[in-house]
């Protein structure tokens, strides 16, 4: 069961207040998000605000055939991908970095502060590389540790497609992090952890 279905029921109903709890419990994880696909975009912030407006507006007709939380996460990627358009139109040079949703909750001290800035700059570069489609599987699986049956109901996307993408991302991502290595070898234990998953076949990762 959905763990947020009462929560949704009352405010499919019409509560404010339950969807103010939703917005509590969800806020962060929405913000991580939008930060990731937009590369930390100055107007994240509205972007989660917009994500949320859409969800208030819409939750009435949610019908349950996806958890909440899928539902939401496919909300706040069709935000970003319109607002991602619109910015295409502006600047043809997108550019999009991933942050460590841990890396945003906690903040490192001593010397794990290097390995942590190190971290998140070899994720930034190498993610920067990728195109939307792929970047946005990443995020999805790799960094929020979503299910495929929840990326599939985000995305749109059969579940072999996904599969297929995602390794073919991780792929594409092995010789970024190796040319990162060979200026910075203090960044092969980074590199090692983000492309350890390019081992397994496309269909043959757990779900």
């Amino acid at each position: 069961m959905d763990p947020d279905q009462t929560l949704v029921t009352q405010a499919a109903a019409g509560s404010r207040e339950a969807f103010d709890d939703l917005v509590r419990r969800y806020r962060r994880r929405v913000y991580n998000l939008v930060r990731a696909l937009t590369g930390g975009d100055s107007e994240a912030e509205d972007l989660v605000q917009d994500t949320f407006v859409r969800a208030y507006r819409a939750i009435g007709g949610f019908r349950g055939d996806s958890a909440f939380r899928s539902w939401l996460y496919r909300i706040a990627v069709n935000v970003v991908h319109t607002h991602v358009a619109r910015r295409r139109v502006r600047d043809a040079a997108f550019v999009a970095t991933i942050r460590d949703s841990e890396l945003v909750d906690e903040v490192p001290d001593g010397d794990d502060m290097e390995e942590a800035f190190l971290r998140r700059q070899a994720i930034d570069l190498a993610l920067a590389t990728l195109p939307e489609e792929l970047r946005v599987l990443i995020v999805l699986r790799d960094v929020n540790g979503l299910k495929y049956e929840e990326i599939v109901k985000i995305v749109k996307t059969p579940r072999g497609t996904v599969e297929s993408r995602l390794f073919r991302a991780r792929q594409r991502l092995r010789p970024m992090l190796e040319t990162l290595i060979s200026v910075k070898p203090s960044l092969e234990r980074v590199a090692k952890s983000v492309t350890e998953p390019c081992e397994a076949s496309p269909h043959g990762e757990d779900s």
